[in-house]
């Protein structure tokens, strides 16, 4: 039985709980699936959350570096996985992918094979399913953490570039996420835009796709990163230690986009102006928030959840990338086997972009 180069899961915990492999087996694409040759695959907070159990409603506080090395030990395994349910081990994680078909399961046109392509993270169930049917991939399923990953042939994505795997597999989960929170929450040309975590993976793609629909973007980030955000578009850069209220006023943005939470939540209501919409879809400063429900009813907020993507947004997606409208931003590169040095740099949140591993041959 041929082999591969993996990273296996083996359970809840720290980084012992990483294992590189030289011996799993290459899977065999199912009916209505493709096989992936894996070019490159981005690192992700979900990657993380998922291994110290960091889901489970146990847990109340942020995604910190402390705890990724030892996981949460107080976290209920019940309830670890980002759906609410069971996790099963071992997991071969990675919720981003580049790569090409070099074969298909039954009931996929075998013109396929040799195709470029971009996964779509999170696999739909049936209409009928709804949000409850979805599959986050590297989490419910195997992954891009290996040399080979299968997926069904609907969430592998053609796609005609220059740009090199690296640079592509910096766009799956974190941009399309940014573009699903846009889409939700309606951004348009007339609109200015709060983007909180500005320098990380979401959020400094929020700033280019934000631009893209002609919007004008506040950019919450450390100052040493600001430079490097006006430069992708932000009309301001705001420190992230900065009273938001005192720095930008009362109400006086029209959406925000939020993947950080923690004890800053109510400012961000704050500043949203009347019928403003709050868009979320991380909390890397802790999930557990302060909510006036005067503040949401008083001033008619939309306050919107986004993790399945809508349809039609991966597909836009796409198109940005083919049209060179945003570009990626590499902020380091690993081997598969060193995913340990390239998680510890991800959580010193001294970079801006994305990191990518990529599997040895």
């Amino acid at each position: 039985m041929p082999t591969m180069n993996a990273v296996l899961l083996r359970g809840h915990g720290g980084y012992e709980q990483l294992e590189f492999r030289q011996d799993v087996p290459v899977p065999t694409a199912r009916a209505g699936e493709v096989k992936i040759r894996v070019g490159a695959a981005g690192v992700n907070n979900t990657d993380i959350n998922t291994r110290t159990a960091w889901y489970s409603r146990s847990v109340t506080e942020g995604t910190t570096a402390e705890a990724a090395a030892s996981g949460h030990a107080q976290a209920s395994v019940q309830d670890s996985g980002w759906s609410g349910s069971v996790l099963s081990f071992p997991r071969i994680q990675g919720a981003d992918a580049c790569g090409r078909i070099v074969d298909v399961g039954a009931g996929v046109d075998a013109a396929r094979i040799g195709e470029r392509v971009l996964v779509e993270p999170v696999f739909r169930g049936t209409p009928a399913d709804g949000a409850a049917g979805a599959i986050y991939f590297g989490s419910e399923c195997d992954g891009a953490f290996a040399q080979f990953t299968c997926v069904p042939s609907a969430h592998a994505h053609a796609i005609d570039s220059t740009l090199s795997d690296v640079e592509l597999a910096s766009f799956p989960c974190a941009y399309s996420a940014a573009e699903n929170m846009l889409s939700r929450a309606a951004i348009t040309g007339t609109d200015t835009v709060l983007v909180t975590g500005a320098s990380g993976g979401v959020g400094s793609a929020a700033v280019q796709l934000a631009r893209c629909r002609g919007a004008s973007v506040f950019a919450v980030a450390g100052a040493e990163k600001a430079g490097a955000l006006t430069a992708l578009g932000a009309a301001r850069v705001i420190d992230r230690d900065a009273d938001l209220l005192q720095t930008l006023g009362h109400e006086s943005v029209d959406a925000v986009i939020d993947v950080v939470g923690g004890a800053s939540f109510p400012r961000l209501l704050d500043v949203l102006r009347r019928g403003g919409r709050y868009a979320v879809a991380g909390a890397i400063a802790g999930p557990l928030v302060e909510l006036d429900l005067r503040t949401l009813y008083l001033k008619d907020l939309r306050l919107l959840g986004c993790t399945v993507l809508d349809q039609g947004v991966f597909s836009a997606l796409v198109r940005h990338i083919e049209s060179g409208r945003i570009r990626p931003l590499i902020a380091g590169v690993y081997a598969l086997k060193d995913i340990v040095s390239a998680q510890e740099q991800f959580l010193a949140k001294r970079h801006l972009g994305k990191i990518v591993l990529v599997p040895a041959e």
